[in-house]
């Protein structure tokens, strides 16, 4: 079929429509398919469609800090294989130093052909798996010190050679986790991804000619580039810097600095991360690209969803980044937890753009999804792995409340239902929802902490927690106060209650009980300026106690359920405050 030329606006909106909604038909087919709990009820995946030179043309409304590093895991494929890409190929890596992340995050890579002998795009989609084995069930633990404890490594491989699958390759990996038939259900989920994908992009192909699908996707990166240097260049130029902290490794380090400058100038971003923390003794490090797909994900969300992430919306940045850093770890350094600095990486670069764009930079968050994994070995020596994801809230907004019980902006995750939590038999869930005067004050309130309580049925098991914000808390920003703290209680109110640390492994045994606390949002503004209407709202939905709204807002509400206009105007005026 000759191409069809491009003349017109109608002709490229329809085809960017299409390619975004072809990736979200990835996303959906993983999600109806998938097997395991973490990816089709956490819907920790993602998806996208790469064009014959590997950049991203369009990618599927799933996890921001899973897309970014698409680049870089194709660069690894097309180095591996790039001379002998076949029809019917599928490429599996997850090895971080070969393209990956962490092992837990497989990619399934398949190239996409029409009549021609060369490819006009590829299918990618990323799972985390719920285990790749390693030392410790789910294979994210946050105290491994090296990559050979993670798991099974896998740098890139062909799995199916011209439509013929390597049946001892997959056996292999099959026999290094801990459920080999669950990884198998998700892999196949993504292949059925990768195949919705390819039919889809065959028939773009069919209807604008290679050629014109070629340079329609130039016009989409073009398109992508354009929206973000004019939105940079209405910024004004200039450094500017920020550090946050992970409370610490996991070992018992101190706090981990995350520093990071934004420098502005004309519709150009660069991100010196210098002054960063060297590569940690655990599992906390990043990869480079998964630095540089946080970092777009922040910038991303602080500029408007109208812009489309692809591989054009990556080119006015550039990056320093230092070697054997926590965000871009040296072999054989552990990666498996690195998805924390992932989420502190987005509120360092928030809150360097937070000047630079103060109608639209929140507050900080609860610094990312917390995770209790929980490992099982029955009687007859089979392994099973329950995951608990718990997302909490957003801080306050520039002109609105943060957000309770939502994913962060990098993970767009979900929380595990209860129920798929208790199927197993092995675990109860006692007590789910909200805490309130969790929310940092501010003009506009922070977000609420979530809690899950949970009592352990089965005779013994291993949890493995990854949490954070215990000692440094989600900031406030324009004068509005910090969330709060996370923290895991073991067996509270009880004579054996103990404080676990915010990173830890431990075996529990059946009656056991765990509550497991996210962080609360940080506040936007000056607390004494929230309208006392909206305090008192929050009181009678149970957010905030009356003690709460006197002391964190200033207002004081009446026993009868009502503001004390006269002695919340004595309180705000009082210099003491």
């Amino acid at each position: 079929m000759s191409p069809r030329p491009i003349s017109d606006a109608a002709t490229f909106e329809v085809y960017r429509n299409a390619i975004t909604g072809l990736a979200d038909e990835m996303a959906i087919t993983i999600l109806r398919t998938a097997h395991s709990q973490i990816v089709a009820s956490s819907m920790d995946f993602s998806a996208a469609l790469c064009d014959a030179f590997g950049r991203v043309i369009a990618q599927a409304n799933t996890c921001p800090v899973h897309l970014g590093s698409i680049p870089e895991a194709m660069s690894a494929v097309l180095d591996a294989f790039g001379d002998c890409v076949r029809p019917g190929d599928v490429y599996l890596l997850n090895d971080p130093d070969l393209g990956g992340m962490h092992l837990p995050d497989i990619f399934a890579i398949a190239p996409v052909f029409t009549t021609g002998p060369d490819p006009i795009g590829y299918s990618v989609t990323v799972v985390n798996h719920v285990d790749v084995g390693g030392w410790a069930a789910g294979s994210m633990a946050v105290q491994s010190t090296s990559i050979f404890a993670e798991g099974v490594q896998i740098p890139p491989s062909r799995l199916y050679d011209a439509g013929i699958l390597n049946e001892t390759f997959l056996a292999l990996v099959l026999r290094n986790v801990r459920e080999p038939e669950l990884l198998r259900g998700d892999l196949e989920a993504q292949l059925a991804a990768c195949h919705a994908g390819g039919e889809g992009l065959r028939e773009l192909a069919e209807r604008h000619g290679t050629d014109g699908l070629n340079a329609l996707n130039e016009e989409l990166l073009d398109h992508s580039e354009t929206l973000l240097r004019a939105a940079l260049a209405q910024a004004p130029d200039g450094a500017y810097p920020f550090e946050d902290f992970i409370d610490d490794d996991g070992l018992g380090s101190p706090p981990i600095p995350i520093r990071v400058t934004v420098t502005i100038a004309g519709d150009t971003l660069h991100l010196d991360f210098t002054g960063s923390s060297p590569q940690v003794a655990s599992a906390l490090n990043a990869t480079a690209s998964f630095t540089r797909s946080a970092s777009f994900a922040a910038v991303q969300g602080a500029l408007g969803s109208d812009i489309p992430a692809n591989s054009g919306f990556y080119r006015p940045f550039t990056f320093t980044i230092p070697q054997a850093s926590i965000l871009n770890g040296r072999r054989p350094s552990a990666r498996g937890a690195r998805g924390l600095v992932a989420y502190r990486i987005i509120d360092a670069v928030l809150g360097a753009l937070a000047p630079v764009f103060p109608d639209r930079v929140p507050a900080a968050g609860d610094g990312g999804p917390d995770s209790v994994a929980i490992g099982i070995t029955a009687q007859d020596g089979t392994t099973s792995v329950l995951w608990d994801i718990l997302c909490g809230a957003w801080g306050g907004r520039p002109d609105r409340d943060g957000v309770d019980g939502i994913s962060p902006l990098g993970a767009n995750l979900a929380n595990v239902p209860v129920e798929e939590l208790e199927q197993s038999g092995r675990i109860r869930i006692d007590g789910y929802g909200y805490l309130p005067d969790t929310g940092g004050p501010g003009r506009w309130r922070g977000g609420l902490s979530t809690f899950r309580d949970m009592t352990i049925l089965a005779p013994t098991v291993s949890v493995q927690i990854r949490s954070d914000r215990r000692t440094h808390l989600p900031y406030g920003l324009q004068g509005g106060s910090p969330g709060t703290a996370s923290s895991n209680i073991l067996n509270p109110h009880t004579p054996h209650e103990q404080e676990l640390p915010a990173k830890v492994v431990r075996t529990l045994t059946a009656g056991d009980r765990h509550r497991h606390v996210t962080a609360g949002g940080g506040g936007h503004g000056d607390p004494f300026t929230r309208d006392p209407d909206r305090v008192l709202q929050d009181v009678l939905d149970d957010k905030v106690t009356r003690a709460g709204a006197a002391h964190g807002y200033g207002v004081v509400i009446t026993p009868a359920g009502a503001v004390d206009a006269a002695a919340t105007r004595r309180r705000r005026a009082d210099p003491r405050r």
